[in-house]
């Protein structure tokens, strides 16, 4: 995957969280602190329901795009669901669980990605 094409699927990701009501977006660029991927992707769902039918809708988003999910972990629970797409790796929460885990400080020294989301998209 080269630069222009993780900044797509960045943004690609962001738009589907936001376009299903997610909050809190954050993409970090943790090239050399992690070995696992590039990027990480952090954001809310209010309820477990809720952040289930965000990652169904950056599943279904990336898959008319040609990209599936090598893993998907949490999917059934839906209060931490992981999404990893090998270079980009996406942590949805409920609030609570964010809050219980910080898991962006595990990559402090990351640097936060800017993502374009289009605010007033509307879905056919």
């Amino acid at each position: 995957m080269t630069q222009i094409d993780e900044t797509f699927y960045l943004n690609s990701i962001a738009q589907a969280i936001f376009d299903k009501k997610g909050f809190n977006i954050l993409a970090l660029d943790v090239r050399g602190i992690s070995s696992l991927t590039d990027y990480i992707i952090i954001a809310e769902g209010n309820v477990e329901k809720h952040v289930s039918a965000i990652a169904e809708g950056i599943m279904e988003n990336l898959e008319s795009q040609g990209q599936r999910a090598l893993y998907v972990e949490g999917l059934g629970d839906g209060d931490w669901i992981v999404l990893d797409y090998l270079h980009i790796m996406v942590h949805l929460f409920t609030p609570e669980m964010r809050e219980k885990y910080h898991l962006e400080q595990l990559w402090k020294e990351g640097q936060i990605v800017d993502v374009n989301i289009d605010v007033g998209q509307k879905k056919a």
